[in-house]
C-alpha cells in the first residue's frame, strides 16, 4: 500500500509517475507524462480560482495516484499486441545463425535500410535548409514565426520518424506529439520554451545524422543482398544451362574452378551463407539504430 504523500503540484505529480514508470520502455514513459501533463493541466484551466494543492487532491481521488495510473499504461501496453509481440523490456532470447531468418525484426530492419537512404536525404535536406532560413530570417520580424514553423516541423518529423522505427525495428516510440504550448503563452515565453526544449536539439541532431547512416545502411543492404543472390542465383543458373559466365582473371584458379559443377555448388552455398550473414547485420543494425532513435527522439 502506497504510504507516500499525495504531490502538491503537477511538476510533483510527473516526477512521481515516472518513477512509477521505472523499467517501461523511454516511450511509453513519454507517452503516459505526455497525457498526465494535459490531464492535469487542463484541470488547472478549468478551476483557475483554486490552488494547485487542492486540483491535485481532487485529481488524485477521481484520475488516481501516480503509482495507479503506472499500473494502467503498463497493463494497456501489455495488452497491446503489435508486429513484434516480444516485450522490449523482456530478455532476448538466444538465437542460432540460421534462426535468424524467422525473426520478423530482421526484415524489418533490412527494410529499414533500404528506406534510409530516401528518408536521410530528405531529412537532412529538410533541417539543412530550415536552419540556414531560420538564420538568415532571424533579423527580420518575418524570422521569428518562421523560426517556430521549423522547430514545430522538426517535431513532427521527429514523430513521423518515431512511427516509422516503431514499425519497421519494433521499439517503442512515443505515440503522440508533446504537449502543445499553453494558448496565454505569449510569443516570446513559446520561443524559450522551444530553444530550451532539448528534444528540438536532439531530434535536429538526429535528423542530420540520417544522411550519413542512411548512406551506411543502404550501401549494406544493397551490397548484401546483391552479392548473396548473385552468387546464389547465378552458380543456379549455370548449374542448370552447363554455362558460367564468370570471368576472374586476376585469380585464374579461382575462374576454372566456378566453371565447374562443384565449384557452383560450392559458390551457390558461400551466396547462401553470405545471405545469412546480412540478416544477421540487419537484426544488429536494427538493434543498434532503436537505441540511437531512443536516446535522440524521446524525452522523459
Amino acid at each position: 500500500m502506497n504510504t507516500s504523500p499525495p504531490p502538491e503540484t503537477v511538476r510533483a505529480y510527473l516526477s512521481a509517475l515516472q518513477r512509477a514508470l521505472k523499467g517501461c520502455s523511454p516511450g511509453l514513459i513519454s507517452d503516459a507524462l505526455a497525457d498526465c501533463e494535459e490531464h492535469l493541466n487542463n484541470e488547472m484551466a478549468m478551476s483557475p480560482e483554486r490552488t494547485e494543492p487542492e486540483i491535485l487532491a481532487d485529481v488524485v481521488r477521481t484520475y488516481g495516484t501516480p503509482e495507479e495510473i503506472a499500473e494502467e499504461y503498463r497493463d494497456m501496453e501489455a495488452a497491446i499486441q503489435g508486429p513484434f509481440p516480444k516485450s522490449e523490456q523482456a530478455p532476448e532470447r538466444s538465437y542460432g545463425f540460421f534462426s535468424v531468418v524467422t525473426d520478423p525484426r530482421t526484415y524489418g530492419a533490412l527494410l529499414y535500410m533500404l528506406l534510409s537512404l530516401a528518408t536521410g536525404t530528405f531529412y537532412f535536406t529538410w533541417a539543412v535548409t530550415g536552419l540556414s532560413l531560420t538564420v538568415g530570417l532571424f533579423i527580420l520580424i518575418i524570422g521569428i514565426p518562421f523560426a517556430l514553423l521549423f522547430i514545430g516541423s522538426v517535431r513532427v518529423l521527429a514523430h513521423v520518424e518515431g512511427r516509422i522505427v516503431e514499425g519497421l525495428l519494433g521499439v517503442r516510440m512515443p505515440r503522440r506529439l508533446p504537449p502543445a504550448t499553453q494558448a496565454d503563452e505569449t510569443l516570446w515565453v513559446r520561443i524559450k520554451d522551444a530553444l530550451m526544449d532539448t528534444r528540438t536539439w536532439s531530434s535536429m541532431l538526429y535528423l542530420l545524422l540520417m544522411l550519413p547512416l542512411g548512406i551506411v545502411y543502404f550501401t549494406a543492404a544493397v551490397t548484401g543482398i546483391a552479392l548473396s543472390l548473385g552468387l546464389t542465383l547465378g552458380s543456379i543458373a549455370g548449374l542448370v544451362t552447363g554455362e558460367s559466365h564468370v570471368q576472374i582473371s586476376e585469380v585464374p584458379w579461382l575462374e576454372h574452378l566456378l566453371h565447374t559443377a562443384p565449384g557452383l555448388i560450392l559458390a551457390a552455398f558461400v551466396g547462401l551463407f553470405l545471405f545469412f550473414v546480412l540478416l544477421h547485420i540487419a537484426r544488429g543494425i536494427g538493434w543498434l539504430h532503436g537505441r540511437i532513435a531512443e536516446l535522440l527522439l524521446v524525452r522523459l
